[in-house]
């Protein structure tokens, strides 16, 4: 409603308009010759606080002595990092001077809700309170929300998102008790050299400076936080400071209309609610010497209020700033300001003084009290609009949660993947098609070991990560070059970085001399969490073979930049600024995305993340029950991953906490992202047969029973195969294993590792094989889980491969999709501190398991069973059940085709009381049965549960994607409290809740054939 458009017709809403005009002396047709195309005045939006009635103003100012009145114009600073003197300094301006509000600055949310209290309570008439909040309260404030700075923001193709911000500020701010926010910056910085504004700014586009002011505004005033434009009439063509000096601004008025002004007249006529006057010197305005556009009354009535028809509050920047304070005494640079037509004096260096020369200004005819008066009613009607009427005190319970609340990672992820930017792409090396055939590394310069940029790219690849200072000595640089230069691709990061041009924005030697040495010797991937203009003052940058602009070190900047290399997200952004002649404003590089898993927040994902925190509850709840020591959590929907979470302990000890990239002894989950997905890929080349018995591609013994069993059969569960046979008891010679079997030390006659210090003769698997094909069938098909069929399946792909299970998904799978943490035999490739231990197996192998093999068939088979055997992280397994989701595809790439894994997911005989698919588990048909899934779980949904207790499951209905791994059986297996505390299942369904809270027109699927 605020934003309806006044049309000249009898209403109340006309009468206020014409009463605020007529109040501040604006002509209601001003001249408007020098701003093109511009709106009539009744065209223009009011700013929000003139749209209401305002009987509380009426009664206010009869109670205001003229004294009083003058101090409502004055709002000072405010700090909650400073101590008890300084607090009753602001409490005696509060009652000495009644100054009408503050303007807080450095500090803690906590600190400044108590001190907005304090000062409150002190004032008669509510303050107004106002913050620097340009990319949040994080600009001024520890322990709370950092947005990315506007620069950033003008890299985005669209604005929704800056309006989402805006909005998340204004709630913020509201919070904490502040009304009024200094943001957004609507300069267009066309001065790669601006030491102020550079970043502060939306770019140098006027309509794309425009339109993010527009929505930014949009954002805070809809959320009733008054916007504030500045810094009038432009800062953006400036190569001075104004905190340090006065800039001179050259420019024409044909010129400042044209692009200065612009975005000012767009966000006026939007009905922005204030605007702060910069201090520069534009002679074409006001040609009188060293006069601060602040001072002009040119400027600011004549031009702002009067030619541009503004009617919101006019605020001064800061009057202690060198910009005026060089030229001006505190206490007369006040009084200019007011003369000027400035309605709040911001941060006034003596209150009373500048009070005592107001006085005296009216005294001496200078202005009215009448105009004075006026002012004053026109903050006390933003007062009264901004809810002040009706102040209530700041509770301060929860105030950091509140201000935290997870729901405002949305605009931050949001932003960051739409606004990070390729601007070169040689040999279109980016996205990573082909992870697999580079030797990679990276290179954080200037970063710590845990930074967010190489943590993502550790989830997608196999990269060998290295951090370096980025004030690095020659020697040292030389070191780097030899060592990067073994590896075929090296990915530079550039952090630590300043806004500063003076610095060259804090890119140093160290990456311009690295950049140049690698040159020709690998391909460089040089991502920068900088400022773009740095492209055009260290030229020999562009010699990277790709270049990506992170334009700043946050969070979601540094992982969306590692998820757009990989393909994971595309690349969208556009460069807001001129950065260099080859990377003009409005370039940038589009890719597309690999689909490969992208990590982002719940609420991008349909999901309600507040749900999501029964989670907690339910894992905190079973690790202190004892039902195992920690636990990975992944969930993922239409391949966005929205929860990845770890917990606990690799033991109970708690010496070692679970870390992502920990691998986990995955059991029967073996049996699909292994074994079941290599038998995909055969069905897929005509290799095998489904339908086809054993005997078909195995031979078997005279007289053996098993060459008939159907391989559909057998991968449903209904055979007749046993559950199992527990081999490793008749290679037992008491109660320790048999030499005739094992030996201590691996050689060429027992060359099969079962675990640490113990090795099996080469001939077991064959002992084993003959014990399954002499073991009875039960002649009837009835649904019995088995891990028997996987034996033979095994040797099958084995047959077709010509290679070892491991190596062959290994080649077809894991490598060509870049998931580094998933392999058999882990005790190989990674350190045993990555791999939680399993069970503490005092009956066979006689010690603790760990990053060997749970399973003790598998163990037996040397680490590689069809059945068991399989280590992953979550990330990496859910990377598979991600490509089963996508119908085989996945980074660019098709794996399987579609109309095999529709075949193979599908319930096979759930008319005979066998819900399984073809290798794959499934909900149970009847879903007070229980099964692997809750209730919740659609049909079309499969998965496996793996007995050391993990879970992995996808619904393709609703593109949920759940992986659950633990280390229950540690450090015994007869440990079930998992099972009976059905924590895996209620997990699962808090997913399935979190989903229909946020969509509450989306149905929970009971299983159902």
């Amino acid at each position: 409603m605020l934003r309806k458009r006044f049309r000249n017709r009898p209403s109340l809403r006309g009468l206020i308009y014409l009463t605020a005009a007529a109040l501040v002396g604006m002509p209601l047709q001003a001249d408007m010759k020098h701003l093109p195309d511009d709106p009539s005045p009744e065209e223009n939006t009011l700013p929000p606080f003139l749209c209401c009635e305002n009987p509380w103003v009426d009664s206010v100012m009869t109670v205001l002595t003229p004294d009083e009145r003058i101090g409502q114009l004055f709002m000072v600073a405010a700090y909650s990092n400073q101590g008890e003197k300084h607090e009753e300094n602001i409490l005696s301006l509060i009652r000495d001077q009644h100054i009408g509000g503050l303007i807080f600055m450095q500090g803690g949310p906590v600190r400044q809700a108590g001190l907005t209290n304090r000062y409150q309570a002190a004032s008669r008439i509510p303050l107004m309170m106002a913050m620097d909040a340009e990319w949040g309260l994080a600009m001024r404030l520890d322990s709370t929300v950092q947005y990315p700075r506007q620069m950033a923001l003008g890299a985005m193709q669209g604005d929704d998102m800056v309006e989402r911000m805006g909005a998340d500020i204004a709630r913020q701010m509201q919070r904490l008790g502040v009304q009024i926010s200094f943001s957004p910056v609507v300069d267009v910085n066309s001065n790669p050299a601006n030491p102020v504004i550079g970043s502060r700014s939306f770019g140098e586009s006027k309509e794309n400076v425009a339109r993010k002011g527009l929505a930014y505004m949009r954002g805070l005033q809809n959320g009733h936080v008054l916007a504030n434009a500045k810094h009038f009439p432009g800062h953006g063509d400036t190569d001075k400071d104004s905190h340090l000096a006065l800039p001179v601004v050259k420019h024409s008025r044909a010129r400042l209309d044209q692009i200065e002004l612009y975005p000012f007249k767009t966000l006026i006529d939007a009905g922005v609610g204030s605007i702060m006057v910069a201090h520069l010197h534009v002679p074409v305005l006001d040609s009188a010497k060293n006069r601060a556009t602040t001072l002009s009354h040119a400027v600011v009535t004549d031009l702002l209020k009067k030619q541009m028809n503004f009617r919101g509050l006019v605020f001064t920047d800061a009057l202690g700033m060198k910009g005026v304070a060089d030229f001006n005494a505190p206490g007369e640079v006040d009084v200019k300001a007011l003369l000027a037509g400035n309605d709040v004096l911001l941060f006034s260096a003596d209150v009373p003084k500048a009070i005592e020369g107001i006085k005296k200004a009216i005294a001496d005819g200078k202005i009215t009290q009448n105009e004075v008066d006026e002012r004053c009613r026109r903050i006390l009607m933003f007062k009264h609009w901004a809810g002040l009427a009706n102040w209530k005190p700041v509770d301060v319970n929860h105030l950091y949660e509140d201000l935290n609340d997870p729901s405002y990672d949305f605009a931050q992820a949001r932003i960051a993947e739409e606004a990070i930017t390729l601007v070169k792409n040689d040999m279109r090396l980016v996205p990573l098609m082909q992870p697999d055939t580079l030797k990679m590394a990276s290179l954080a310069i200037g970063a710590g070991e845990d930074n967010p940029f190489q943590t993502t790219m550790k989830l997608y690849g196999a990269v060998d990560c290295f951090q370096a200072g980025n004030k690095l000595k020659d020697d040292e640089i030389k070191k780097w070059v030899n060592k990067l230069s073994t590896y075929e691709c090296v990915v530079l990061s550039v952090h630590n970085t300043s806004h500063r041009p003076s610095s060259n924005f804090g890119v140093t030697t160290t990456t311009q001399k690295l950049v140049e040495q690698l040159e020709g010797k690998t391909k460089v991937i040089l991502q920068l969490f900088a400022n773009p203009y740095v492209l055009g003052k260290i030229p020999s940058l562009a010699k990277a073979n790709v270049i990506a602009v992170g334009y700043e070190e946050g969070e979601w900047l540094q992982k969306m930049s590692a998820e757009a290399l990989w393909g994971a997200i595309p690349f969208k952004g556009k460069l807001p600024v001129t950065a260099a002649v080859a990377y003009p404003a409005g370039y940038g590089i589009e890719t597309k995305s690999l689909n490969r898993l992208r990590y982002t927040v719940p609420e991008d994902a349909g999901i309600k993340g507040s749900t999501l925190q029964r989670i907690d509850d339910l894992v905190r709840e079973a690790i202190d029950a004892g039902a195992f020591p920690g636990c990975q959590v992944l969930a993922a929907r239409n391949g966005s991953v929205f929860f990845y979470k770890t917990y606990g302990y690799h033991t109970y000890d708690k010496k070692d906490p679970v870390l992502p990239t920990d691998i986990y002894d995955l059991a029967s989950i073996t049996k699909v992202a292994a074994s079941t997905a290599a038998i995909m890929y055969w069905v897929d080349r005509g290799k095998i047969n489904v339908d086809d018995t054993l005997g078909a591609y195995l031979d078997f013994p005279p007289g053996c029973n098993k060459g008939g069993i159907v391989i559909r059969d057998l991968l449903t569960h209904q055979a007749g195969l046993p559950a199992w046979i527990p081999f490793w008891k008749e290679t037992m010679s008491g109660r320790t294993p048999s030499t005739d079997w094992y030996h201590k030390v691996g050689n060429s006659r027992y060359p099969l590792r079962v675990i640490k210090g113990m090795y099996a003769r080469a001939d077991l698997p064959d002992t084993m094989y003959a014990r399954i094909n002499a073991a009875s069938l039960s002649g009837e098909k009835k649904y019995l889980y088995s891990d028997l069929g996987y034996y033979y399946m095994k040797k099958i792909v084995e047959k077709l491969a010509g290679c070892p299970l491991d190596h062959f998904v290994d080649s077809v799978f894991y490598k060509p999709m870049s998931l580094p943490a998933i392999s058999f035999k882990p005790f190989e490739k990674f350190p045993e501190d990555r791999i939680p231990p399993t069970e503490n197996d005092v009956l066979f192998r006689q010690q603790l398991v760990q990053g060997e093999v749970h399973d003790p068939g598998a163990a037996m088979l040397g680490g590689v069973g069809g059945h068991a055997g399989l280590f992953a992280n979550a990330a990496c397994l859910a990377a598979m059940m991600q490509m089963f989701l996508n119908k085989g595809t996945y980074g660019g790439r098709r794996y399987l085709s579609e109309a095999t894994l529709n075949e193979f997911t599908k319930c096979q005989f759930c008319i005979e009381n066998n819900r399984r698919g073809i290798g794959f588990d499934k909900p149970d048909p009847d879903p007070n049965k229980g099964g692997s899934a809750c209730k919740c779980a659609s049909y079309l949904s499969f998965g496996h549960s793996g007995f050391t207790g993990t879970l992995a499951w996808a619904d393709p209905e609703n593109g949920l994607l759940y992986v659950f791994l633990s280390n229950r059986v540690y450090p015994d297996a007869e440990n079930k409290k998992l099972l009976s505390m059905n924590v895996r299942t209620n997990i699962q369904e808090v997913l399935y809740d979190a989903l229909v809270d946020l969509n509450p027109s989306t149905k929970k699927n009971a299983a159902k054939p």
